[in-house]
């Protein structure tokens, strides 16, 4: 069906700015490439103002370096440039707005994390990466007792949102420990909490695994042997089925590992706990380079 006076053209710019302002930034980008009808409506600042939330100039002014806008610059310009990280809060933490559906987005440092012993060089050590959005990353040099933990207000995130925290790390040239024992991640919201198993570096886990299985061929008879390496594979498939998250490389030559996923509704308020610990297995780890804790809506990247 062809539009025509009758259809979308005939519609004032306002009513049809209103439509689109009730849909999302990625459903006004692709509108605004259907037809001249709509390129006006879905550029308009009527529509991106919908998309900026409310509180994007306190933001704003909380960042480490100014952002400026010309007086010419649009709602959707200031929309975009916005989806660019910004540092804010001393730079401990960066704030961004999601592309595809404007909610808001941030990224604690490793400096806002509490890290046991992190101010302990013999445990951690604080070194500086060009590639790290962050004055200060924090590379685990040694220890028996892996605990992480970060948290946001709920009132900072968008409303309505499905939210995931994820881990953002490297794994150094000389790591160790961090497949095996498989970590703890946890997300806890008000009452609300999930917690799964996860496992910062598979390729370790799966060394430790057919180590294992490996040093029970030596000290026993044949037939213990051969019990003994059933029971060994038996366990470790146990435990390689538990884990319910791996590492994924991002665009930014960081990893991330998801660390679970919650949903801020209307009126939230409190505080969002996340956490990564191994603190039962007793085992040495090093090589973890920590540049922060992502908080973006889920599936969005």
């Amino acid at each position: 069906m062809e539009l025509g006076e009758s259809g979308i053209e005939s519609l004032p710019e306002l009513c049809v700015a209103h439509a689109i302002s009730l849909t999302s930034p990625r459903d006004a980008c692709r509108l605004s490439a259907v037809s001249a009808a709509f390129r006006g409506a879905a550029t308009s600042d009527t529509v991106w103002d919908h998309f900026l939330p409310t509180d994007w100039q306190s933001l704003v002014s909380r960042a480490v370096y100014p952002v400026e806008f010309s007086s010419s610059s649009s709602k959707r310009d200031i929309f975009f440039r916005l989806c660019d990280p910004i540092l804010i809060d001393d730079g401990k933490m960066s704030f961004s707005l999601d592309r595809s559906s404007g909610a808001k987005c941030y990224m604690l440092s490793a400096r806002e994390l509490f890290i046991t012993w992190a101010d302990t060089p013999q445990y951690w050590t604080w070194d500086c990466l060009p590639e790290s959005r962050f004055a200060e990353v924090a590379e685990l040099i040694d220890v028996c007792w892996l605990e992480i933990r970060g948290k946001i207000e709920s009132r900072m995130l968008s409303q309505r949102t499905t939210y995931a925290a994820y881990l953002i790390f490297r794994i150094s040239d000389v790591s160790h420990g961090l497949g095996y024992p498989p970590q703890e991640a946890s997300v806890k919201v008000g009452g609300h909490s999930s917690t799964k198993t996860v496992c910062l570096q598979p390729s370790d886990m799966l060394s430790h695994m057919h180590a294992r299985r490996a040093s029970a061929l030596f000290g026993y008879c044949v037939r213990c042997r051969r019990l003994m390496i059933t029971a060994e594979a038996e366990e470790a498939a146990e435990e390689a089925e538990e884990v319910d998250g791996a590492p994924q490389a991002r665009n930014d030559d960081w990893m991330e590992l998801e660390l679970g996923e919650f949903y801020i509704d209307e009126g939230d308020d409190g505080e969002v706990n996340i956490s990564l610990l191994e603190m039962k297995g007793g085992d040495w780890k090093k090589g973890l380079i920590i540049e922060g804790i992502e908080i973006r809506p889920k599936n969005n990247r």
